[in-house]
């Protein structure tokens, strides 16, 4: 007898996720680990912050500390973590950009069930590509995500990456007012047009800060967008700074321009020549000041730092153009549709040809948008039909940009593409991980009332 994903399931509910015990013997339904086999230990708990002076924000935090803390591993060995929920709800952990088996993905009902409150569960996966990833719930997130349960992942080259000196920014705006309390994560009327901004930007936890950078020296700035809802307008003036990887991706390094649109979920890795000893540099979105970058003299002096080569590209298999098989995804806006779902449904302001999903749904991902032959290549033509950009991100896999009707796209690999307002795009990719994948706009609330589907690979 055979038994779809959502019975096996549903048989699960309410055995514990870190194993269960039947006839005096312990099954798991992920392999055992004891504490002196995994790397990192992640409590998801609340905390508070001081992100206003003087105030105090009742935020949830992973390790302590939101964002969380900083998981490093080396590129194609093992990761082993494990998360302990101490919220009074359930949780999960999902690897943004992480090329890994569907059942560490993080996506409850569909890779796993939720990790209860009082509960854990190890994550344990080979990372195959090197880069700057980050990791979040997928579950209740807008709320999960807005409370600080956010946190970087860096993956390291196996070889030297040629960078002596690295920072990791992990860049968000939180909910908050002006005493440090939360104000609503999704508004319907915004999460129907851009998304539900919140108002006070920071840098690793911190507002405008300021960080001492090694004079002279060429210093590896790994920025990661793990906000809810904003694209950042990337600039630092006056800078010399280099792009050496999109999205956790290496590219041939080239000027940062005078600015850079970094959507949600999106990572930007810079080579940054620091100036002369006292000299600052600001790191802005837009206009807005980010961050201060304030060139620090090291003792004893160093030589001037030179620019890295390009870094080794991933493994990442090249799709074949030539057979590839041609899907389109339409992303539109439309309203309400909240009378032709069933009671209880949230708001769907959004679809993606012409279906809503229902995150009140178990079932949706039973349900996929797109069914795909393991190993075959394909062509996704992206359409935006809206007036906001949405940043498309896809579960599981790799894909590369080949073109777009509205920017000259050098072509690249990626897992996250910022799709503009009315924006036609090409990308391409080898479905090469089976499983049940999400694919989503990054712009949670976005996610949440409709801009997500299934693609399953098989």
């Amino acid at each position: 007898m055979s038994f779809t994903r959502r019975q096996v399931l549903a048989g699960l509910t309410g055995l514990t996720v870190a194993g269960l015990s039947v006839g005096g013997v312990r099954y798991w339904l992920n392999r055992p680990l004891v504490a002196a086999e995994y790397d990192y230990q992640l409590i998801a708990a609340p905390l508070d912050l001081e992100l206003v002076p003087g105030h105090l924000t009742p935020a949830w935090g992973f390790g302590g500390q939101a964002p969380g803390m900083e998981i490093r591993a080396k590129q194609g060995e093992w990761l082993r973590v494990r998360l302990v929920n101490h919220l009074e709800e359930s949780t999960t952990i999902h690897w943004h950009g992480i090329r890994l088996p569907l059942e560490m993905d993080g996506v409850p009902y569909v890779s796993q069930l939720p990790v209860l409150p009082g509960e854990y569960f190890d994550y344990q996966f080979k990372a195959p590509d090197a880069g700057s990833f980050w990791y979040h719930p997928h579950l209740f997130s807008s709320e999960q995500l807005g409370h600080g349960l956010v946190g970087p992942l860096i993956v390291e080259e196996r070889e030297d990456s040629g960078f002596r000196h690295e920072r990791t920014l992990s860049l968000k705006t939180w909910h908050v007012d002006e005493q440090g309390a939360f104000t609503a994560f999704s508004v319907p009327r915004e999460a129907a047009r851009g998304g539900t901004p919140g108002r006070l930007s920071t840098i690793n936890g911190v507002h405008v800060p300021t960080l001492d950078l090694p004079a002279g020296q060429v210093v590896r700035l790994r920025l990661i967008n793990i906000d809810n809802t904003i694209t950042y307008r990337i600039n630092l003036p006056g800078a010399e700074a280099r792009i050496y990887a999109l999205d956790g991706n290496p590219i041939t390094p080239r000027s940062l321009g005078p600015e850079y649109r970094l959507g949600a979920g999106m990572r930007l890795d810079l080579a940054l020549r620091v100036p002369p000893a006292g000299r600052e540099l600001s790191l802005r979105n837009g206009s807005q000041r980010l961050a201060t970058l304030r060139s620090q003299a090291e003792q004893p002096v160093q030589e001037l730092g030179d620019w890295p080569s390009a870094l080794p590209a991933n493994p990442v298999a090249e799709p074949d153009l030539a057979t590839a098989q041609t899907l389109s995804f339409n992303f539109e806006w439309v309203g309400a549709l909240s009378s032709n779902l069933k009671s209880g449904a949230a708001h769907s302001f959004w679809q993606i040809n012409g279906e809503a999903w229902d995150i009140t749904d178990k079932g949706c991902a039973d349900r996929p948008i797109a069914r795909l032959k393991l190993g075959q290549s394909y062509i996704f033509e992206l359409r935006n039909m809206a007036q906001y950009p949405h940043p498309i991100h896809l579960h599981g896999m790799t894909f590369k940009v080949l073109a777009s009707d509205r920017k000259s796209i050098i072509p690249y690999f990626t897992d996250t593409y910022l799709l503009g307002k009315n924006e036609r795009a090409r990308i391409a990719l080898v479905a090469d991980n089976p499983g049940v994948w999400m694919f989503h706009c990054h712009v949670i609330d976005h996610m949440e009332t409709g801009l997500m589907a299934a693609i399953e690979v098989s």
